[in-house]
């Protein structure tokens, strides 16, 4: 596809929005909002109840409570809007916003599945290597960590927001263009341009792999080791009380990590709008949410402190007493 002589690098899209023919929007805007809201609160509450409870203040929970960060913030970066639009007779988006959207969300994505690739790691270490565990994931190594993702993550989103930038796209209604989307995400921004987009393809399939094969190798080797170590435990509790550790990691790993793969890596003859649509529903809008409750409800220390935070005057006259 050429670009015609009305073509420009920035703009006005139009965002479709959710699926044509599905739920109407005064439904649909309800969901998102309480999807919003459970998110941001959710989310808030885990780093609040980490920030706070002294007895959660080992490396899985400060890298826990940096996960909840960046969910809070991928959900604020693309929901807000989202309701906006459900509202909005022309969901119309500026091209220099949509590349914001797009360049933020990446940053917080990207972030997300380092995050917990790391948090893999720390897993393995406490199960596999107990007695060293404090000196190999100490308070100084998790901040490295978490700098080091945020790093790798802003320097993925800048070159892929580099390769867009020089993209042109053609009007279908003056200097609109449709995107069949409800935010500014990679694959229906690159597929709507109408300029040469085998770098960007490239990018994504090379570069972008990398992100994601690199994680994946380290947590499947992270739980190759966890399992034969649990194996090795004579006893069945012992071999609960492991299990019970990583079972809650392992679930949204599952999810996230299926989710981006099934989205970003199949050619793009392969992939439909209405697939990309609802898987990136579930990274946008459930995933950020699951997390905290995942983490809460199958973790009795965050029970705990919960526990603690709302009833601090019962939990000190306990203390008292014992």
């Amino acid at each position: 596809m050429g670009c015609a002589s009305n073509a420009s690098h920035t703009p006005i899209f139009l965002l479709v929005g959710l699926w044509r023919g599905g739920p109407p929007n005064h439904l649909l805007f309800p969901l998102f909002l309480i999807a919003y809201v459970a998110a941001v609160v959710g989310n808030l509450m885990l780093v609040l109840l980490i920030s706070r409870d002294s007895q959660l203040g080992t490396p899985m929970y400060y890298l826990l409570r940096g996960l909840s960060v960046v969910d809070a913030g991928q959900a604020t970066v693309t929901l807000p809007q989202l309701l906006v639009h459900l509202v909005s007779l022309q969901p119309a988006i500026p091209a220099a916003h949509c590349l914001a959207q797009f360049f933020f969300f990446y940053l917080f994505a990207v972030t997300d599945t380092l995050v917990v690739a790391v948090m893999a790691l720390d897993r393995y270490v406490a199960i596999c290597d107990p007695l060293h565990y404090s000196a190999l994931m100490n308070r100084h190594v998790c901040d490295c960590f978490m700098a080091s993702c945020l790093f790798l993550s802003l320097l993925h989103s800048l070159l892929h927001l580099g390769l867009l930038l020089p993209l042109q796209w053609n009007g279908n209604s003056g200097d609109a263009v449709y995107i069949p989307h409800f935010f500014c995400d990679h694959w229906p921004l690159v597929r709507a341009s109408c300029s040469n987009i085998q770098l960007n393809v490239l990018a994504i399939f090379l570069e972008g792999s990398l992100f994601v094969a690199g994680p994946c190798a380290l947590i499947l080797f992270s739980y190759a080791h966890i399992a034969v170590a649990i194996l090795r435990l004579p006893s069945a509790a012992g071999r609960w009380k492991a299990v019970s550790t990583c079972s809650s990691h392992l679930t949204m790993v599952s999810f996230l990590y299926g989710t981006v793969i099934l989205v970003y890596f199949q050619p793009p003859s392969h992939n439909s709008p209405e697939q990309d649509m609802a898987a990136a529903v579930m990274y946008t809008a459930i995933t950020p949410v699951a997390n905290p409750f995942v983490y809460s409800f199958r973790n009795k220390n965050v029970k705990n402190a919960l526990h603690r935070l709302l009833s601090p005057n019962r939990v000190a006259s306990q203390l008292e007493w014992s």
